[in-house]
């Protein structure tokens, strides 16, 4: 399965190579042009006599970088991107392309005071364990710099329902090497984007040099439907269809665009959802940032618990994302 292939490389923001070649190889029958930009965006080009559209889609996902070492072997890391502190400790990562494996450290419960266990963890204080026993052995084994990603494998389980790592924004890139194999009248670029967990600084530069008419962003958006969490709090729900975005802390997206979208759907019954909320950002805030007066809109899957080892989603929400993505720019 295609997404499974996607979710299962490790590639954090600025170390995209793999999940690079990986898509280059999918895509490349179904465009007229592949080209890699010197940031390490994918460009891929459909050409067409309408309108200039970008669709995008961001590679990196969420992960850490080793920044230093302990003199118990142990490594320093800092975030790639935003993660929740809660959920870091005693997660297994895999570090680099030697695929080094380590466990990232935690005072066992039984040795807390009262005061650590209520208070929140502060990733600094966290050390990865790659089993060295000095600083000596661990520079030998990892460099500075090097990258470590979640491991989580990809399954399916439940019903229709897959869990994963780097859904966001894995199942975008999905949507979007499926709707390249299409025809359409526009001219179409589809960009595989780097570092949009690091402030979308890859987005900036297909923005700059490709100045389309109108941009779609392909996501994998939050998911709250959960036990005890308020009605309000639940931006989108799993199941319900692609969720379109309105606002986020980055743009205002085009109502007229979001209309002719939800007339679409409706037209060929395909479910859908408006995204509850004006928290997070895309690459979206880079194109509109561009000065080239570019027209900006957000279509996501809904995936449970993002920005963390593992997240959920529906394959029936891939699939219809997929349907109206392919539907609207067919309208074009």
């Amino acid at each position: 399965m295609l997404l499974e292939k996607l979710c299962n490389i490790a590639a954090p923001s600025a170390y995209e190579s793999d999940i690079r070649e990986i898509i280059k190889n999918e895509v490349k029958s179904y465009v007229d042009e592949v080209k890699v930009d010197r940031m390490g965006n994918i460009i891929t080009h459909k050409k067409g006599n309408g309108k200039r559209v970008v669709v995008d889609a961001h590679m990196d996902e969420i992960g850490f970088i080793i920044t230093g070492y302990n003199e118990d072997g142990t490594l320093k890391f800092a975030p790639l991107g935003v993660i929740d502190s809660k959920i870091v400790p005693c997660k297994v990562v895999k570090i680099g392309r030697k695929g080094i494996y380590g466990v990232i450290g935690l005072k066992p419960i039984h040795l807390q005071s009262n005061k650590e266990r209520e208070e929140n963890i502060n990733i600094s204080s966290l050390c990865i364990d790659i089993g060295a026993s000095s600083k000596k052995e661990a520079k030998e084994i990892v460099p500075l710099g090097e990258y470590a990603s979640f491991t989580t494998k990809f399954e399916s389980f439940g019903e229709g329902l897959i869990k994963g790592k780097a859904l966001d924004d894995r199942v975008g890139c999905g949507v979007l090497i499926e709707i390249l194999k299409e025809n359409y009248n526009c001219d179409l670029y589809g960009v595989f984007s780097v570092q949009e967990e690091n402030e979308n600084r890859g987005a900036y530069i297909p923005a700059y040099n490709i100045k389309p008419d109108l941009v779609l962003i392909l996501e994998g958006t939050i998911c709250a439907d959960a036990p005890n969490v308020e009605e309000r709090l639940k931006v989108t729900k799993l199941g319900e269809g692609p969720a379109i975005s309105v606002m986020d802390v980055s743009c205002v997206f085009d109502y007229n665009i979001i209309e002719e979208i939800k007339h679409i759907a409706v037209n060929n019954s395909i479910p859908y959802q408006i995204r509850k909320s004006t928290a997070g950002n895309n690459d979206g805030g880079a194109y509109v940032m561009s000065g080239s007066s570019t027209k900006v809109v957000t279509i996501s899957v809904p995936c449970r618990y993002i920005h963390s080892a593992v997240s959920v989603c529906s394959l029936n929400d891939y699939e219809n994302t997929i349907k109206l993505t392919r539907e609207y720019l067919k309208s074009l």
